[in-house]
């Protein structure tokens, strides 16, 4: 299919424009300059919406790293609320203690009351206990801080917990601390005989 006359004048080349080389001037038809003049109106459009876009983007990011910041600062309050009741109770504990200073049943008691009312609040938040009793050292989980020579233990078997460690709904938040067996070497053997 052949293009039509009109076709060919609107697809012509720059080569084809008449340029005079005197003034380095253009001579483009009425339709030519119409469409230039048309582009170059809608290129201001662009560019004006381009900035407005690119401002609003902006905006929002920063909006967004404000409430993300917000959101970091306060997302523990609940907890922390929380926390500042079993303090209250310590508090309390403390100050019954030193007017009754002979009462140390009713202060233990106290104790271990408040200690069962923050662990069902770290439970509730989804903080655990790592377990050690009967265990074999696991490095995700524990930190070997003492080895001991032991005949009876087997090899990497936890034998006393140091420090407690905790998991976070599923994740290491502190890695107990323990104390780990190990086999009796030949030269301790010797030495005891």
């Amino acid at each position: 299919m052949k293009p039509n006359a009109n076709q060919e004048k609107n697809h012509q080349n720059p080569q084809d424009l008449k340029v005079s080389q005197k003034d380095d001037s253009v001579t483009l038809s009425k339709q030519e300059y119409d469409e230039l003049s048309k582009a170059a109106g809608q290129k201001d459009e662009y560019w004006d919406k381009l900035l407005r876009q690119q401002a609003e983007f902006d905006n929002i990011r920063k909006r967004q790293e404000k409430e993300r910041n917000e959101f970091i600062k306060y997302a523990n309050e609940n907890l922390i609320v929380q926390l500042l009741e079993v303090l209250d109770n310590l508090e309390r504990l403390v100050s019954m203690a030193e007017e009754h200073k002979q009462d140390f049943e009713s202060f233990l008691k106290g104790v271990e009351i408040i200690l069962a009312h923050l662990y069902e609040l770290l439970k509730k938040y989804g903080v655990k206990p790592i377990e050690t009793k009967d265990k074999m050292f696991d490095p995700l989980y524990h930190e070997a801080l003492m080895t001991v020579e032991s005949d009876s233990a087997k090899e990497n078997k936890i034998i006393e917990e140091l420090q407690k460690g905790y998991i976070l709904d599923n994740r290491v938040i502190r890695t107990s601390k323990v104390k780990v067996a190990k086999k009796k070497t030949e030269e301790t053997k010797e030495e005891k005989i």
